[in-house]
């Protein structure tokens, strides 16, 4: 116990500041609207599957999305969980391609059990970025050229995102039947920056806007898990959870100045507004077919009605949301005492999304695929979990531009007994 306590506390002391001074920055516009890009949830186990979560549960590995699986933890034992992952976007626009990447913390968990029926956990994670930095020219010639306006350079910047902080509890209500609830904290800020330098740079006005919003509030999340055993071993599960729509504070500032060359600036517009903002309620349903210690497969189905949330700076880009993610995973032998290769989790698995964020009247869509695998620690049951992930985000109009981005995370997935007396030194 002493050496799991020691590795804990290296990597918080290594990789908190990640989280705590950070924000990924991998550059993309589609960032710019709404609350910018919504993050990935889920561990590292389930994101080399797909991302599915909302029907497994297991002695050691939390699964949030769906409390009610918090219940399958075993009793005296503890889960810790931290990752960080390295991303790369590439950016296509027409001839034009541009590459930015970052490496960042994604999530820290941990799971416990309170009795024999009562699991536990706790986490942090992100839940949206909203970096992005852009500059465009419109020179003499251009095709968006006027000469009324003139030669005109602008910037379009932004940073910050938003926090997801949980902690919840899972109950065995019977053998087959457990549920959950997760009490989340939703906090941050993002901050945007538009600014356009004409070319008549010392005898005209220059434009300078910026825009602020803070959000803060909590929600609950509430889940259900029901298990059947169909023969020894094999198992089907079915799971469902729940968030209900919420109301959040939220601090809404734009702010538009004219200014010159020499300092003189004029207040054009400023708007503060400190009305709630509205965050649309998710349903999530999932099924999961497999034998104990050997595979398992499964597919969710994830929507969210963005259609019905009030975020100012947001109208006119937000949409309905729709995600149908599968994956699976193989374990050759996970009891094997001579091959560290039978003992490896093989996974794999993709999503189909539709994205919350709607431009010129077109829904942003996602797909994505991806590979994993579970790495055993020795003499352990715990691992470190790998994934490769790729995704790629377009618009069905011509005058969208492709993202395609390439995700690596590592987790260490630390399992350990902590409340049992040693009986021999």
């Amino acid at each position: 116990m002493q050496n799991r306590l020691a590795a804990i506390t290296f990597f918080l002391i290594i990789f908190y500041p990640f989280h705590t001074y950070g924000q990924k920055l991998v550059n993309s516009p589609y960032a710019r609207f709404n609350l910018g890009l919504l993050e990935p949830s889920g561990s590292f186990r389930s994101a080399g599957m797909g991302g599915i979560s909302i029907a497994l549960s297991d002695n050691s590995s939390v699964f949030f999305l769906n409390p009610a699986s918090y219940a399958g933890i075993d009793t005296n034992s503890f889960i810790f969980d931290f990752g960080i992952d390295y991303s790369i976007n590439v950016l296509k626009d027409g001839d034009s391609r541009y590459t930015s990447d970052d490496m960042n913390f994604d999530h820290l968990m941990m799971g416990f059990p309170v009795t024999k029926r009562l699991g536990a956990a706790a986490g942090i994670l992100p839940f949206s970025n909203g970096y992005y930095n852009i500059a465009e020219s419109v020179l003499k010639g251009d095709p968006g050229y006027d000469p009324v306006t003139g030669e005109y350079r602008s910037y379009h910047s932004g940073e910050g995102g938003l926090n997801s902080l949980f902690v919840g509890a899972g109950i065995n209500i019977t053998k087959n039947l457990s549920a959950g609830i997760n009490m989340t904290v939703l906090f941050g800020q993002i901050n945007r920056a538009n600014q356009y330098v004409f070319g008549d740079y010392y005898n005209v006005f220059h434009d300078r806007n910026s825009e602020r919003i803070q959000l803060n509030g909590l929600n609950f999340d509430y889940g259900v898990q029901y298990t059947a055993t169909i023969k020894k071993d094999y198992f089907i599960n079915a799971g469902a959870s729940f968030t209900a729509a919420k109301n959040y504070k939220s601090n809404y500032e734009n702010l538009t100045l004219r200014y010159t060359a020499y300092t003189a600036q004029d207040t054009l517009t400023y708007v503060e507004d400190h009305a709630n903002s509205t965050l649309p309620g998710t349903l999530r349903f999932g099924i999961a077919f497999g034998k104990k210690n050997k595979f398992v497969t499964g597919i969710d189905y994830i929507t969210s009605q963005w259609s019905e949330s009030k975020i100012r700076g947001s109208e006119g880009f937000i949409t309905d949301s729709r995600s149908i993610r599968f994956g699976a995973e193989l374990i050759p032998d996970k009891f094997s005492n001579y091959s560290l290769l039978q003992r490896i989790e093989y996974r794999m698995g993709g999503h189909f999304d539709n994205s919350y964020l709607v431009i010129n009247g077109e829904q942003i869509k996602e797909i994505g695929f991806g590979i994993g695998i579970g790495l055993p620690m020795p003499r352990s049951l715990s691992k470190t979990n790998i994934f490769i992930d790729y995704t790629r985000k377009s618009g069905p109009g011509e005058n969208m531009h492709t993202e395609n981005y390439f995700t690596f995370g590592v987790s260490l997935n630390l399992y350990d007994f902590w409340f049992i007396k040693q009986k021999y030194d």
